[in-house]
């Protein structure tokens, strides 16, 4: 038996130097490239690309460890490849973003083998390669022409009707079959001998603010992502929205203080300016003052405004609180509350309950789901136009109330 060892033995060692000089005396390699957008979008699925090359003059079966930033905490990442003699092959994985910031990404690391596999070389490329998460610029993308198109109903949006027109007067033009015959200009007429009518057109440079609550009740997590996050993303798509529908476009943001401010504009670079706005906003877990919002909107909104409000009352005592400052805003701009369900209460109370003390704990969640439908009807009260919303469905339905609120000519 020890002669037979030997051989295996000589055989073994024999393999193993070959296998070395394939892999690292050789004139071949292996390239590998992670392709990163030049920005993520926060709360959405975004598309990683790894492109790998086989310069060998033999095929080699890879490992591929690619050290995603910290913030997926994904330790476990991990993916196996043959790859030909000159040939490549590129991978895609998701990585969905719950936080803004610089994402930080660790080495793409390649572990090569020849056919013998005794040895396996390490290549490490892309080390250390930083791409910043902005807000959701995807979901901007979707909505892009949602306001134009006449397939609503495809993104979940209602259709709505036209009440009367605005009477932004655009010019005197010759009656054609199907105008409005209570538009036909009598003076006009008479001079050209021949029907005349005003064309009416969709006022517009209207300012549009989007007005964020920072304060501690915006924290609340749903789905990984906060009532911030919600808030910041529907706050990029809806200014979109504005500027193409020929609106001004404006933002800021308030606790304890009004800051982030971005005065409503309709110019070309509106759009990065609000993005780069809403890039750094952050909760500041502090009590949010409502008499400081109604001071500064007092002082420095000299037109009438349409303002988006976005924040979160929980209970009929938190809003009562704060009624007073928002019926002021009300009588001088068109103020839309927008507030959250508390989606993991409806889920809970309608679970079967087993015991008496689950029985107990729905009765108290369902209790503060209904209060919230008192909240809403305490504002309307008050003539505040109000949207109480699932966090999932907050850009949609601002997108319907902006939408209706343009149909009605209400601003």
């Amino acid at each position: 038996m020890f002669g037979a060892v030997k051989i295996l033995f000589y055989v073994f060692s024999l393999l193993f130097i070959v296998d070395v000089v394939l892999l690292f005396a050789s004139k071949g390699k292996l390239k590998g490239q992670r392709v990163l957008p030049d920005k993520l979008s926060n709360g959405d699925e975004n598309l990683i690309q790894l492109e790998l090359t086989n310069s060998y003059l033999f095929p080699v079966s890879v490992k591929i460890i690619d050290e995603i930033p910290f913030q997926f905490q994904k330790r476990d990442f991990g993916l196996t490849s043959k790859i030909q003699s000159g040939g490549s092959k590129s991978y895609d994985y998701i990585l969905r973003p719950t936080q803004r910031g610089v994402y930080s990404f660790g080495s793409l690391n390649l572990f090569a083998s020849s056919p013998i596999s005794f040895l396996a070389r390490k290549y490490a490329f892309n080390i250390n390669q930083e791409v910043p998460v902005y807000p959701s610029f995807l979901q901007l993308q979707k909505y892009d022409l949602i306001a134009f198109t006449n397939r609503l109903h495809e993104f979940g949006l209602k259709k709505i009707r036209r009440i009367g027109h605005t009477m932004e007067f655009e010019q005197i033009k010759e009656y054609v079959q199907g105008d409005d015959i209570r538009n036909i200009n009598w003076k006009a007429t008479a001079k050209r001998n021949q029907l005349m009518v005003n064309q009416y057109q969709d006022e517009k440079s209207q300012p549009i603010y989007s007005v964020i609550d920072k304060g501690r009740v915006m924290k609340m997590p749903f789905n990984e992502l906060s009532l911030l996050d919600y808030a910041i993303n529907a706050t990029l798509v809806i200014s979109n929205i504005a500027l193409k529908k020929q609106d001004k476009a404006g933002m800021f943001s308030f606790s304890d203080k009004i800051e982030n401010r971005v005065v409503a504009e309709r110019r070309s670079s509106q759009m990065n300016l609000i993005l780069e706005t809403l890039y750094n906003l952050e909760t500041d877990f502090i009590e949010s003052d409502f008499s400081r919002l109604y001071v500064d909107v007092k002082r420095n909104l000299n037109q009438r405004s349409l303002l988006l409000l976005y924040t979160n009352f929980e209970t009929l005592d938190a809003l009562h609180r704060q009624l007073p400052y928002l019926q002021a805003i009300a009588k001088q701009h068109l103020l839309v509350v927008i507030f959250f369900e508390n989606t993991e209460l409806t889920t809970f109370a309608v679970k079967k309950a087993e015991t008496v003390h689950q029985i107990f704990e729905q009765t108290i969640a369902e209790k503060f789901i209904y209060e919230k439908k008192l909240i809403v009807n305490e504002l309307r009260k008050y003539g505040i136009q109000t949207i109480l919303t699932k966090p999932e469905n907050l850009t949609i339905n601002t997108i319907n109330k902006y939408l209706e609120i343009k149909a009605r000519g209400l601003i």
